[in-house]
């Protein structure tokens, strides 16, 4: 059965990660998402990790994660006839998503008031770190510099070190999922009320308005002035943070507030009558720490992290374990739920990859494509835009387009 997206076409001039994980989305649900590349293609192509090491724009690990389900055209747009050709897949539309810096599409003649002089009823969403305007458009940024810049660093860590963040991309695939919302909310307006807008969506702004605990600290902030600062070590108390156990690591999270619940997960030893343990601020208290401790890692390390899990749930103890990779790869939980999905791509072979975040009743669940090779489908795209065979031979002839 067709994706609920089935039918709509996004012209995608996204790169490297926010944009490209926002339009995935879409094309996971059935969107026909064309990605337009630049010659030599969307620089995530040379983002690491590589099949077998070898840097590869072919090969990229992230590049392919980010654009499955994709269509790729190859189209120089710094050509004169390259805005000709945009015109024509604009054409063709219903939402056009692009992540350059402010001002390059304007300088190009393919920037919003062109599109909208074009096609008024065309929305257009532009993915950039600080916006469109402001003192901070033309900056830089990074997954480290957004992550920064929102303040969630500022809480992330240890007192008494340098502040963290999470790991590799997290803050931009959090702000992609929320640029996928943008994107459909302007095609709704549009399909439904005939208005095409541009959508100015700022990456850091994503960040700001509450992804990964950061509304909680900015309103904290806002009414009472107060700073969400890094904890000291050991002020976490026991049953807060990571903890060993017999194959890993387990997470606990505010488990302290419910003695009784972590008195059952134990078996209830004689040591947990004692009723010092369930006075308030008991977990803090350095003595009563190291006492717990005494008592907890022989008990945690006795057990596999799938045991203190099992343990943990059966005692209402909020819990996790820390699994690997390699062990989310095989764990029974994804298998029998379909999460992986085998896929073969014509440069990496036939692998297993992450499916889609959730599934919809009554739509397809197989994968419709791998990444695309860079212009893969340039001749095809241009060919559904009303293009001849000979046209588009011309078109790569003049340096235009790339058709492979």
């Amino acid at each position: 059965m067709p994706g609920p997206l089935d039918g709509v076409t996004v012209l995608d001039l996204t790169e490297y990660i926010a944009g490209p994980y926002a339009t995935k989305l879409l094309a996971e649900y059935g969107a026909d998402v064309v990605k337009v590349e630049r010659p030599g293609g969307d620089p995530a192509r040379l983002l690491p990790p590589f099949k077998g090491g070898d840097p590869h724009p072919e090969r990229s690990g992230t590049f392919f994660y980010f654009n499955t389900n994709k269509r790729s055209l190859m189209l120089d747009l710094k050509h004169p006839r390259g805005p000709e050709v945009f015109g024509r897949l604009v054409d063709r539309a219903d939402v056009v998503v692009e992540s350059y810096r402010p001002g390059v599409l304007d300088a190009l003649g393919v920037g919003w008031e062109s599109i909208h002089a074009r096609r008024p009823s065309l929305p257009m969403v532009s993915i950039t770190n600080f916006g469109q305007t402001g003192p901070y458009r033309d900056y830089k940024g990074s997954d480290l510099v957004l992550y920064a810049f929102a303040g969630e660093m500022y809480s992330m860590g240890i007192l008494s070190r340098e502040p963290v963040k999470m790991y590799g991309t997290a803050a931009l695939v959090e702000s992609g999922a929320a640029a996928a919302t943008a994107i459909f909310a302007a095609f709704l307006v549009s399909a439904r009320q005939g208005i095409g807008q541009h959508v100015d969506f700022s990456i850091a702004d994503s960040h700001f308005g509450g992804l990964d605990r950061r509304h909680a600290t900015a309103i904290a902030y806002e009414f009472s002035g107060r700073k969400t600062t890094r904890a000291p070590a050991g002020a976490i108390g026991f049953l807060g943070g990571v903890y060993p156990c017999a194959d890993g690591y387990v997470v606990f999270t505010s488990a302290a507030g419910r003695m009784d619940r972590v008195k059952q997960m134990l078996g209830s030893p004689n040591w947990l009558d004692n009723p010092k343990w369930f006075q308030a601020g008991a977990s803090v208290k350095p003595d009563l720490v190291e006492e717990f401790h005494l008592h907890f890692y022989p008990w945690l390390l006795e057990r596999t992290k799938r045991q203190v899990w099992e343990e943990a749930r059966e005692a209402k103890v909020l819990c996790g374990p820390l699994f690997t990779v390699e062990e989310l790869f095989q764990d029974p939980h994804f298998r029998e739920r379909g999460f992986w999905e085998d896929v073969y791509h014509p440069e990496l072979g036939d692998f297993e990859l992450p499916g889609r975040p959730f599934t919809m009743h009554g739509s397809s669940s197989d994968p419709r494509r791998p990444a695309p090779l860079l212009g893969q489908h340039t001749a095809e795209v241009l060919q559904e835009a009303g293009y001849s065979c000979d046209e588009v031979r011309a078109l790569a002839a003049e340096g235009v387009v790339e058709v492979r």
